[in-house]
């Protein structure tokens, strides 16, 4: 046997194993046995260049880093689907769909993935190019990244043109495993699979992407050489072709039916590998999916039912209490563990007194718990069916837990909506040299949405705060090199990222200083209107609430909230040093036309290669307005990738609802 027949006969024992480990999980051969064979390949494609091939297993491992991603139009585009969240509204979406085009419609059944989509073209049955799917029309080009997962074959086992769907997840056992890796590390942990997943497909080193552990599940026959006339057979076809196939749970067009595999899928999702976040059902047909067509940025041949969260009984073993950095105390439930939504939960927020007391939950007490969005959780009530009568009723501390400082309660006539720091009947420390509290405001202050120093989270905080390094976010600019490498665990690298972060956020502009500040009441929209109004720091000092109260959304207590914080001795020695320490804290000066003037706006979801600020400062530049909830008085919702429970409320209120690319030609 030649070297040449010697390298295509393990490229295809490599793939046949690999197949039977990453996709059967029967493996014949010992991971040490396919490592032999792995290492023998890469060994001789190294010698012999002149045979080297894309579609090769060696190609999985990852190549040279990018520095950027480059974008990718898709051949169709990827739309997002409308959600709906009880089964009245499914059945009435089947009902419709079969007064359009017949009673006897098919719907297929099948798992939501909670992961990120990504298009796969093949040429002749080779991979080509592996895309995020960005807004729906534009992605990244993360083809390196997708070879990497063992599943995306690199070659079909057809010689056709041919563009899928996937979503990419993450394995729990992958995660688990990653967070360990990072745990030992001294790094933040990823907070749920789908963000892990969306990470690590972003790599711009593929062969970080490489260790990662990824997955794929194939749901879509996007364009090219098929003949098939149902999603079922679509699938089929892909399953063929050498894909990992979505599991088609039910095909057929008995209404009753249909909910009945919605509801077992629900029932059995926290025993599966992967997170799902509800059902997809779909027109079978594919001659009916297009006489039905698609709506302004969903199709109408298909819906999402989004599962509620899964609510479970444990008991309630202490309550304690985590002050916030604008001085809030906030309980916090101590729980029995208990398994919820696919992890392990000990803990859960009980908002505030208020509700506790209007909840009636005590210590002792067996309680409910579900997680918020099936991430946070959070406690929903208390079974009292099952007390002793040893349950102890609770009382919030009469001194700060952090500081021992005072407290007081907030006025409930100063309520303010959608403020996350200001809750009804909050109990907040007046202390400002309070410890919790100072953490907190410098791990905000370093934030991503605010000056955006990476690197700068909570651990490293709390470690310059314990070597006195720091007494108020303006410190953070005086820190030096040397400082920084006094710390545990720092090195010569983690110190010149710090100093390199720290020096780059002084040109984030007024809006994010104003919002970086922690000004109560004041989140970023309310920072992005000081800051279109007043020009400047040095105009906030001054500012009446009259004044600020010109601002459209800025009533009493807002207006208030601004002219006490910038009153504050405090903060004139804080904007001073930020001043001497070079922070830009002026507006620049661009010029506005009236093109949007009368329009309000409301961003949702992700916008691909634009942040949200971006948008609104273009919607801000042509004198429309950017809000951050859906009235009847929204003109627009500029939808992206992922929107949320904004983009549903939208439709249901018959707001028009328009892409990236449908705005950039409003722009125009």
């Amino acid at each position: 046997m030649n070297i040449e027949e010697r390298i295509n006969k393990l490229r295809k024992l490599i793939t046949y194993h690999s197949k039977r480990y990453y996709e059967n999980d029967n493996p014949e051969i010992s991971d040490f046995e396919y490592d032999k064979l792995f290492e023998e390949l890469k060994m001789l494609e190294l010698e012999n260049p002149q045979y080297y091939s894309e579609t090769s297993p060696t190609q999985r491992v990852g190549g040279k880093a990018l520095d950027k991603f480059e974008k990718v139009k898709h051949q169709v585009k990827m739309a997002s689907l409308t959600d709906v969240f009880s089964y009245d509204e499914l059945r009435a979406f089947i009902k419709k769909v079969k007064q359009e085009v017949g009673e006897s419609t098919d719907f297929s059944v099948e798992p939501k993935i909670d992961g990120l989509s990504v298009s796969l073209e093949y040429v002749d049955g080779i991979l080509k190019i592996g895309a995020t799917r960005g807004d729906g029309i534009v992605g990244e080009d993360v083809t390196a990244n997708v070879k990497t997962i063992r599943t995306i074959p690199l070659e079909l086992n057809e010689k056709c043109d041919i563009t899928v769907r996937g979503e990419v997840y993450m394995p729990h056992k992958s995660f688990e495993k990653l967070n360990k890796e990072k745990e030992k590390q001294g790094q933040a942990l990823w907070a749920n699979p789908r963000n892990a997943a969306a990470g690590s497909l972003r790599c711009l080193d593929s062969k970080e992407t490489a260790k990662r552990g990824l997955d794929i599940f194939v749901f879509n026959y996007q364009a090219g050489q098929f003949n098939e006339k149902t999603h079922k057979d679509t699938i089929e076809k892909i399953k063929a072709l050498g894909f990992k196939e979505i599991p088609l749970l039910y095909v057929g067009s008995n209404e009753d039916d249909i909910i009945n595999a919605v509801e077992n899928l629900g029932k059995s999702r926290y025993n599966l590998d992967y997170d799902i976040d509800g059902t997809v059902i779909k027109v079978n047909s594919l001659e009916k999916r297009a006489e039905l067509g698609e709506g302004t940025s969903t199709p109408k041949w298909a819906v999402a039912y989004k599962f509620p969260p899964e609510q479970k009984k444990t008991k309630l073993l202490d309550i304690i209490v985590q002050v916030g950095r604008t001085g809030v105390l906030t309980p916090n439930a101590v729980l029995e563990p208990v398994k919820l939504a696919g992890t392990t939960v000990s803990r859960a927020t009980l908002h505030n007194i208020d509700i506790i007391k209007e909840k009636d939950i005590r210590i002792g007490d067996t309680v409910i718990v579900q997680k918020a969005g099936d991430i946070i959780p959070e406690v929903v009530g208390s079974d009292k069916s099952l007390r002793t009568g040893s349950e102890l009723p609770y009382n919030m501390p009469e001194k700060c837990p952090s500081c021992g400082g005072g407290l007081v309660y907030d006025d409930a006539d100063d309520f303010v909506d959608d403020y996350e720091d200001f809750t009804l009947g909050a109990l907040r420390c007046t202390n400002p040299s309070c410890p919790a509290q100072l953490e907190r405001n410098l791990a905000h202050f370093a934030s991503k949405k605010a000056m955006n120093m990476d690197g700068v989270g909570e651990k490293l905080v709390k470690a310059l705060l314990a070597n006195g390094l720091v007494k108020d976010a303006s410190d953070l600019y005086y820190i030096t090199k040397e400082q920084i490498l006094s710390l545990e665990r720092m090195g010569e690298k983690s110190a010149d990222n710090f100093i390199k972060s720290v020096q780059g956020s002084k040109n984030m502009g007024l809006a994010r200083v104003i919002y970086a500040l922690g000004i109560r009441h004041i989140g970023e929209v309310a920072s992005s209107e000081l800051a279109d109004k007043f020009g400047s720091i040095d105009k906030l000092f001054t500012a009446t609430e009259e004044e600020i109260k010109e601002i459209g959304d800025f009533g009493d207590v807002m207006a208030k909230s601004v002219v006490d914080f910038f009153s504050k001795d405090s903060t004139k020695y804080i904007v001073a040093r930020l001043n001497e320490a070079g922070v830009s804290m002026a507006n620049e000066v661009k010029e506005k036309t009236n093109e949007f003037e009368g329009l309000t706006f409301v961003l949702t979801g992700t916008l691909e290669n634009m942040t949200r600020d971006e948008a609104s400062e273009m919607i801000k530049a042509r004198g429309g307005k950017v809000s951050s909830s859906v009235s009847s008085k929204t003109s627009y919702v500029l939808a992206g990738e992922e929107a949320g429970s904004k983009l549903t409320k939208a439709q249901a209120l018959g707001v028009k609802i328009i892409s990236k690319e449908e705005f950039l030609e409003m722009c125009k």
